[in-house]
């Protein structure tokens, strides 16, 4: 019996699950030369007699109905909608990024980073990255998805490759690159659904619950009768990634809709065979979750009873962030608005730790130990989410100004959590980041979609920026996507050089000093209208009132002007004293 789950999918004799099908028939397509072939069943797997090389384009059919995709092929060539085509990935460089916890992660979008939009255009940007000093690169997700553009959370094939980006082998040499220039890399897979469009996988087997629902329909089946062969898809899209294509860390979205009341849930399943993984291979890998339980047992080992992920996206920081300098406090804002907010968060991970939250209209969190390494959880002042879910995907850099950013990134950057950068971010782009998806020419979707990202804005309040209210951006229009294209050539302004500049000096600092970013718990402080953030060796000070504040000049170690240096703490202001 072969244990087809582990092991690479779509090369030699290709598998396909499907426990409800009488017959499988393989449709070959070789150059031009199509023939079927009878599959063989083993169990409800079935298997081709012989093998397929290289190159092949293939569909399965089930019980004589109309062909489809093979839902773990490694290329899809012709879209979510075309046959897929085997693939073997060609030997890689050995790397070993070690752990990644605490160091400095940069998430981009392959299709909206470079003006071509492609893997190779990528690796041409991988020296500003490593130049800026920045340890791990997170790329949004890769997998299939309908059309040419899209945020990829609606892919339908989980082990294939963008074409678009460059595919399979594009993303390869990126990988390799990034390694030579001692970058790692995060994947940001999304094992949670399946998009709508091109997701062919039910005509092969059930993998929907009959008991969970997420916010994209029915739950996939993690707990129920499909749950074998469909927690075995899941499991080995992430193995395959990390083990087969390269890439030492996965970012998990949205976990908190991976419905499991199993006894073992999924994501410690999941962190068991990854840990697995690294005894076979000898790597060190990452796993990252994106939830908003604010639950640390998502943190927690698996031998501990926790879900086992290594680190955990914190939204309540970004938030209690963006409130203290922006003032926006509708929607999920509502309840950060204190300055006391951005305190508890700083020292205890969560804001809401067990207190109530009115967006959520209910008690939501539990607390964080004391002693628990605070590099498990990844902060940021910008992500995709933060900034491509307002409705004009605009940046704090249209409305703070540079005082306010540079004190931003210095509270980010110097924490004890495991800091991550926006694409651009570094250099206060104001290039926007929108929603865009491609239903390639598909009406009715197209629509659907655009009056449900406004009625989705309109009921949090989001169409409304800073007081007036604004057009919600059609989604499903290619403008949309060109128009959230960074601009590189912002890069090269004087204050964006200046800022780019600070930013560098900000994570030297981080990387050169063995007391920032250790994890450990720290404390900050009111002082007026001064907030103080107290690490180890250092005092980040930040004065958000309307008069300077003196501060010790020889104890300067960066300050984003020149005037505390001269013993003063302008308005708005940011400085990082030594306190030994």
């Amino acid at each position: 019996m072969h244990t087809f789950f582990e092991n690479t999918p779509g090369r030699g004799r290709v598998p396909v699950w499907s426990s409800i099908a009488s017959s499988v028939t393989l449709h070959i397509d070789d150059e031009g030369v199509s023939r079927t072939l009878d599959m063989e069943r083993e169990g409800n797997w079935w298997v081709s007699p012989e093998e397929l090389p290289t190159g092949v384009r293939y569909r399965y059919s089930v019980d004589g109905k109309d062909p489809v995709p093979d839902p773990r092929a490694l290329r899809r060539p012709d879209g979510v909608h075309g046959a897929s085509m085997t693939w073997a990935p060609p030997s890689r460089m050995e790397y070993d990024a070690g752990s990644v916890l605490g160091k400095v992660f940069y998430e981009l979008h392959i299709g909206t980073f470079t003006r071509e939009g492609t893997f190779d255009a990528a690796i041409e940007k991988l020296d500003h990255l490593a130049r800026l000093g920045v340890d791990v690169i997170e790329v949004m997700p890769v997998s299939s998805f309908p059309g040419t553009f899209g945020w990829g959370y609606d892919g339908v094939s989980l082990y294939s490759t963008q074409e678009s980006y460059g595919g399979p082998d594009g993303f390869r040499r990126y990988i390799d690159a990034a390694h030579k220039a001692g970058l790692a890399v995060c994947l940001d897979l999304v094992l949670n659904h399946f998009g709508p469009v091109g997701n062919y996988i039910a005509l092969l087997d059930n993998y929907y619950s009959d008991k969970h629902e997420t916010p994209w329909g029915p739950a996939l089946d993690l707990d129920g009768k499909n749950a074998e062969h469909t927690r075995a898809h899941l499991m080995g899209a992430a193995l395959y990634w990390l083990g087969d294509m390269g890439v030492d860390a996965l970012r998990l979205d949205a976990v908190h809709a991976l419905d499991d009341d199993s006894d073992y849930h999924f994501l410690a399943e999941l962190s068991d065979k990854v840990a697995a993984l690294e005894k076979q291979t000898g790597r060190t890998f990452t796993l990252i979750a994106e939830s908003d339980l604010n639950d640390p047992a998502m943190v927690t080992p698996t031998s501990a009873g926790g879900r086992g992920m290594d680190a955990q996206w914190d939204d309540d920081l970004h938030h209690a962030l963006h409130v203290l300098f922006t003032t926006e406090n509708h929607g999920y804002y509502a309840d950060f608005d204190a300055r006391e907010v951005i305190v508890k968060a700083f020292e205890d991970v969560f804001f809401h730790n067990g207190t109530f939250s009115s967006f959520r209209d209910q008690n939501w969190g539990a607390p964080v130990d004391a002693d628990m390494d605070r590099r498990k959880f990844l902060i940021f002042s910008q992500n995709h989410d933060q900034v491509g879910n307002r409705a004009i995907g605009d940046r704090p850099s249209r409305v703070l100004d540079e005082n306010q950013l540079a004190a931003v990134a210095a509270l980010v950057l110097l924490s004890p959590f495991t800091p991550m950068l926006f694409q651009g971010e570094e250099w206060a782009s104001t290039s926007p980041f929108l929603f865009f998806s491609d239903q390639e020419g598909d009406e009715q979707m197209a629509r659907a979609m655009r009056d449900g990202r406004r009625a989705e804005f309109a009921s949090h309040g989001w169409d409304t920026i800073y007081g007036k209210h604004v057009e919600v951006p059609d989604p499903t229009a290619r403008q949309t996507f060109e128009d959230s294209k960074l601009d590189w050539s912002e890069a090269s302004g004087a204050q964006n050089q200046r800022m780019l500049r600070w930013y560098h000096s900000l994570i030297n600092l981080r990387r050169e000093t063995g007391t920032i970013g250790d994890g450990a718990k720290v404390s900050m402080e009111w002082v007026g209208d001064v907030l103080t953030l107290h690490l180890a060796d250092f005092d980040v000070l930040v004065n958000f009132g309307d008069e300077d504040v003196a501060v010790d000049s020889d104890a300067v170690v960066l300050a984003w002007s020149d005037a505390p240096c001269e013993g003063a703490l302008p308005k708005h202001e940011v400085v990082v004293l030594n306190r030994a």
